[in-house]
């Protein structure tokens, strides 16, 4: 029997797999997946490329209502498909992959809540856990979200603590023995690559970051000693500290200081998880810096009344922060995420999700293409 290319369903793929499989695919073409997870092949003739199903995606949600999935291919962003989400939210975070949480502040009258999905990895599209919304509790104000692959934890910025959440095999959460963990005024958190420190911003004045050692196995937050650390020493007005980021080799921690228009810089002691101001700590951001993302060697900022990007280099040895050359970049960027592979960057706009080509020597940034239309996106997720 002869073989010839195919085009037609999926399903109908999947139905005749199983005998080209048998048949071998001939001197005329070549196997093809038929999905992103690989589960199956046929036969495509030689003139025929074959698909390219995306295995990566960018989750966007903020102020509109809804969940946007984008699905990327090399490097770029299709059309989103669209999920149902909190009216308004501060955090989002993706735990293994395989599931997505957002914090919902107005999730009732008297708390908050935290909303879950599962992933589709061949999709993106996401599903409703059962049980979602899970709830905070009354006088809780939910914001920045972090996670903990290794114990299955999601950390939550709360209204002077932070809570701590496992998920069980289905993504449901519920609360770790003592949590909440007492914390100051903070919004936005983060961990460290190797999940053994947790960081908050502390808006308490003057402005501090907080730090926590994340126990091992149960994902149960402890103050380390000196905690928490001024962004600025000696500084007497509040500095206002928001978005904070560990660097990709979990060395060192930044934070916007959104009143006197600074980045403030920490280098990481290990295993006790103090924090030291970097030398030339704080540097120089532009007017409100928002939003921060690192990638590789290099820290990016969303400065919201400039319309710019400041990007910087990292020092490896001293995480000292050295201005890219022609930054600040005339992009008008909102929220950050970028690609753990490196290569892009993304941000949210008036015009939707637009993409961002880094030079992996110089770290310059380039429009790689055109926004996708995205709308009231304030938080970015990047799932692999």
């Amino acid at each position: 029997m002869p073989t010839r290319a195919l085009r037609s369903s999926p399903a109908a793929l999947l139905i005749i797999a199983g005998l080209l499989a048998l048949a071998g695919c001939g001197s005329s073409s070549h196997v093809c997946p038929l999905t992103s997870s690989n589960s199956g092949s046929y036969c495509c003739g030689t003139g025929s490329a074959c698909p390219v199903f995306p295995t990566e995606y960018i989750y966007a949600t903020g102020l509109n209502g809804q969940v946007d999935v984008f699905p990327i291919v090399n490097g770029m962003p299709g059309l989103p498909i669209s999920t149902p989400g909190p009216a308004a939210t501060l955090g989002m975070a993706a735990l293994n992959n395989q599931f997505l949480y957002v914090s919902n502040p107005q999730a009732t009258q008297v708390g908050s809540a935290i909303d879950g999905w599962t992933i589709d990895a061949s999709t993106g599209a996401l599903k409703t856990i059962p049980g979602s919304p899970f709830s905070l509790g009354p006088l809780t104000y939910a914001a920045g979200l972090a996670t903990n692959p290794s114990a299955q934890v999601v950390y939550v910025g709360d209204a002077g603590r932070i809570d701590a959440l496992k998920a069980d095999a289905t993504g449901a959460l519920s609360p770790i023995q003592s949590s909440p963990f007492p914390a100051g005024v903070n919004l936005y958190l983060t961990t460290d690559p190797q999940t053994r420190f947790l960081f908050a911003s502390d808006d308490t004045p003057p402005g501090n970051v907080l730090a926590f050692t994340i126990d091992a196995s149960t994902g149960a937050l402890n103050p380390v000693q000196g905690s928490p650390f001024p962004t600025i020493s000696g500084n007497v007005a509040n500095t206002h500290p928001g978005a904070i980021v560990v660097d990709s080799s979990g060395s060192f921690v930044y934070t916007a200081l959104m009143t006197t228009n600074q980045i403030a810089a920490f280098s990481i002691t290990a295993p006790s998880g103090a924090l030291n101001p970097v030398p030339g700590s704080p540097f120089t951001a532009g007017n409100t810096p928002l939003a921060l993302a690192t990638v590789n060697n290099f820290l990016y900022v969303a400065n919201a009344l400039d319309g710019t990007i400041s990007g910087y280099s990292i020092n490896s040895t001293s995480g000292m922060l050295t201005p890219l050359a022609n930054s600040p970049f005339p992009i008008h960027a909102g929220a950050l995420v970028a690609s753990p592979f490196g290569g892009f960057l993304y941000t949210t706009g008036s015009g939707g999700l637009l993409t961002l080509s880094i030079d992996p020597q110089t770290g310059a940034l380039t429009q790689a293409g055109s926004p996708v239309p995205s709308s009231g996106a304030t938080v970015l997720a990047f799932v692999e």
